[in-house]
């Protein structure tokens, strides 16, 4: 029995790591409110108001994949590394690396174009 206990420490340990590593730069983005961490098993890590928001990570991911699906002809690269989805308070910026979609939460504070 204790071996399997500290077996299961060591994997809760890597996984904490690993979740640490995915995250490490996301908690230091400027004007940020919450992240998602998501691959197509699910929600990796999440915080701040993204924090175990499902319902968001499934949207992104459809999103992701519908955008993924417009390919230039001839073309091996992704047809997109980033998106941003901008809406009146805030701004979902997506990114894709690897198997992975990050998503990010920031306060939009664009300013409206002055009209003369």
């Amino acid at each position: 029995k204790k071996q399997k206990c500290r077996g299961s420490a060591a994997a809760k340990t890597v996984e904490e790591m690993t979740t640490a590593a995915l995250t490490a730069g996301l908690e230091r983005i400027p004007d940020q409110l919450g992240y998602l961490v998501i691959s197509e098993d699910g929600v990796l890590a999440s915080a701040g108001e993204l924090e175990n928001d499902e319902q968001t990570a499934a949207v992104m991911m459809q999103m992701v994949r519908t955008a993924s699906r417009f390919k230039l002809p001839g073309s091996a690269e992704p047809p997109f590394k980033r998106m941003s989805v901008t809406l009146e308070d805030f701004v979902y910026m997506v990114t894709v690396s690897g198997q992975k979609v990050f998503v990010v939460k920031r306060q939009n504070n664009q300013q409206e174009p002055i009209s003369t």
